[in-house]
């Protein structure tokens, strides 16, 4: 039996993160995935995904070439040869996750479904791996719901559908949040007619619903058809189609489709560890009971990433596994995770990124009369209109002192402009300190700087110091 510092199980980001650092620190590691590593941020999620959102980009630009004066031949997009691209692109990021990288730094990486024999020991291909510490980082998959015939049609998941080699002439999308919206606009730019169906009363549902409902418009204009209110009841194939039955406040709805792909959510991988056996408190629904230093019910396990349920985002799980490797290996430190400014991002075009409330969450939280939002569109945004994305806009959640309570950006480049804003909340810095920063002209952050000004506009055009202005303007003449 091998004896190790620290194992590691589940090879995505927390772990790799968390093998790195263990490793360079000079702790014995063992790694064990079941497949490869480099996880679902790698193999089926932020890579592959972007990669695809980008080319989509491209071929919408290429469409709008007249706008900038150009003329050329009419778009032809070679489906085969944009997915071979998203391939290639994976292959090569994935270099950083090559195994034989992290067993130069002494990481003993083995593949292989295991699962624990007691609290201290994990098995793998037989082999039994003694632990001092463990973290748990597994990641999630995929949920499927039980519609009846939805499995048996052959419904696409986010992972499914990247090995698709044949664009679909048609694609129902289950679930309007960040991956089917993601995939809907991709497959609707390079030439599929799309229908979004969200049970939900908008899309994105965890957004603020304002920007939500100006990204319905957007998309909807592109020739997305996206219908909300609605829950498919029942799937089934019709000869090549597939036909799906639906019902809303208005009545029954069928739908008709070359395919269907599911986006709804994620499910934690907890199945099969075993983690009965490790007396690892676990929910099959929620993932594993973690407190805020990241430790489970057992006191030398920690559990990082998807696994634990609260943020399913690959910064969330780099953030973690820092805190893990710390509490795991130096256990009288006890850092804790902070999650009030928590920033994601929808990579649509336009981009939809947030960092923390709502306005509805922040009204109900601290009461209407102490919230005050500001907004600005991209519309005023110079470099926007030079570059012909002048849609969307910029919206600050903000206490009676000018702290920001929530950022939202639904713009170009909103999760490359949310950061000053996630900056300044963690720091409680008021919005005023961002208005009086200078910042690059011509460029988009200038809407970053002239959300923040509409603070002064609000107090010094309205009320009473207008009239205390004009006053001293006159008394100085």
């Amino acid at each position: 039996m091998k004896k190790f510092d620290l194992v590691i199980i589940g090879g995505g980001v927390a772990g790799l993160v968390s093998a790195s650092g263990a490793a360079q620190l000079g702790a014995r590691v063992a790694l064990v995935d079941s497949v490869s590593l480099g996880g679902d941020c790698l193999r089926s999620g932020c890579v592959p995904t972007k990669r695809l959102v980008y080319s989509a980009r491209v071929a919408s630009l290429m469409r709008r070439a007249g706008e900038f004066g150009l003329e050329g031949e009419p778009l032809k997009v070679n489906f085969q040869k944009v997915m071979q691209g998203m391939r290639d692109v994976r292959a090569e990021i994935g270099k950083n996750d090559d195994p034989e990288r992290f067993r130069k730094m002494g990481v003993d990486v083995a593949f292989g479904q295991g699962q624990f024999i007691d609290p201290h020991t994990f098995e793998v291909n037989g082999e039994r791996l003694w632990g001092r510490k463990f973290i748990i980082a597994t990641g999630s998959r995929p949920v499927i719901l039980p519609i009846p015939g939805l499995k048996e049609s052959g419904a696409l998941t986010n992972e499914t559908a990247l090995e698709l080699d044949r664009l679909p002439g048609s694609i129902a999308i289950l679930g309007a949040g960040p991956i089917g919206m993601e995939f809907a606009q991709v497959f609707s730019r390079l030439g599929s007619k799309v229908t979004v169906i969200e049970k939900m009363g908008q899309i994105l549902p965890r957004e603020d619903k304002e920007l939500s409902d100006e990204l319905f418009k957007i998309l909807s204009a592109e020739g997305i058809r996206i219908d909300v209110c609605t829950e498919v009841k029942e799937v089934r194939r019709d000869g090549e189609l597939k036909s799906l039955s639906a019902h809303c406040p208005t009545g029954d709805k069928t739908y008709e489709a070359d395919e269907v792909m599911i986006a709804i959510g994620r499910a934690p991988n907890v199945e099969c560890l075993n983690l009965e056996a490790a007396g690892v408190e676990y929910d099959g629904r929620k993932g594993i009971k973690a407190d805020e230093t990241l430790r489970t019910s057992q006191k030398h396990i920690y559990a990082c990433g998807d696994v634990v349920g609260h943020y399913a985002f690959t910064h969330v799980a780099e953030y973690h596994a820092g805190i893990a490797i710390s509490n795991a290996l130096f256990p009288l430190i006890k850092r804790k995770v902070d999650y009030r400014v928590v920033p994601w991002t929808t990579f649509t075009d336009p981009e939809l990124a947030r960092a923390g409330l709502t306005e509805d969450e922040a009204k109900e939280k601290y009461g209407s009369k102490e919230v005050h939002v500001y907004r600005f569109q991209f519309k005023d945004v110079d470099r926007a209109v030079i570059e012909g994305e002048g849609h969307g806009l910029i919206k600050l959640v903000c206490d009676s002192k000018a702290r920001i309570l929530g950022a939202h950006i639904l713009g170009p480049h909103a999760g490359e402009l949310i950061h000053e804003y996630v900056l300044a909340m963690r720091e409680n810095l008021p919005v005023t300190k961002i208005s009086r920063a200078i910042h690059v002209y011509p460029t988009d952050s200038q809407g970053v700087k002239r959300a923040a000004d509409q603070y002064y506009k609000e107090k010094l055009f309205t009320g009473w110091f207008p009239k205390l202005a004009k006053w001293l303007i006159r008394r100085g003449a």
